[in-house]
């Protein structure tokens, strides 16, 4: 079941639901950021062996390709469950985004990484932290664009930092950038946790589209 969770309905920019299709709201005008809620407690021990690896995997092209790259530096009988999740991430993204061809990182995370609130040059981004804190996002009635605009500091962008949203443990987030192909539509606001400080590791994954989509008008 979808949820649209808001304080007003004039500034809903935001879905999330326990079901992938959710993530296909993505593409209405008024939504940026739609995430999908899941359980990845299954993959725990790989998650786990993974972080201690400290690894840096980066790979482009389309799905057949980059799933050949990770196996090729992931040994597949052992981290079977994570290599098949990444494959059905990167199905479920051609499958929103229309493109066939993608850049994606499976990356330990040790530092702060984005300290600012910011949008992203790009278009779509799909983003899952399989271990750690989530990625860190603002409701539209909570941002201050001139702020963001003028490049001001999280003080003057954030309204109210109580209401600071994050996404959990393995929930899959989209993200609208900058240069989405639909006029008027506003990026998403976000920014990594800050986990420097505390001596936290995160096992982030990222995909982006690695063409600039024009199927929208």
């Amino acid at each position: 079941m979808i949820k649209a969770k808001n304080i007003s309905q004039d500034s809903v920019n935001w879905i999330s639901g326990t079901n992938s299709s959710c993530l296909e709201h993505i593409h209405k005008k008024s939504i940026n950021i739609s995430i999908y809620d899941r359980n990845i407690d299954y993959m725990i021990n790989e998650i786990r062996n993974l972080l201690n690896m400290n690894i840096e995997l980066r790979a482009s092209g389309g799905i057949t390709e980059i799933i050949k790259t990770v196996k090729n530096e992931l040994d597949s009988k052992s981290h079977n469950q994570i290599i098949n999740d990444i494959n059905e991430l990167l199905i479920l993204f051609k499958k929103v985004s229309k493109a066939k061809s993608f850049k994606l990182l499976l990356t330990t995370v040790g530092t702060n990484m984005c300290r600012k609130f910011h949008t992203d040059i790009n278009d779509l981004r799909m983003l899952c932290t399989y271990s750690g804190p989530g990625t860190l996002w603002l409701k539209e009635n909570n941002i201050n664009r001139k702020a963001l605009n003028s490049y001001s500091d999280n003080n003057d962008i954030v309204l109210d930092e109580n209401k600071i949203q994050q996404t959990k443990e393995g929930s899959v987030i989209l993200l609208k950038g900058a240069i989405y192909p639909q006029s008027k539509t506003l990026a998403a606001v976000h920014r990594s946790p800050t986990i420097e400080e505390s001596g936290e590791k995160r096992l982030l994954l990222r995909i982006d589209t690695n063409e600039f989509l024009n199927f929208l008008s």
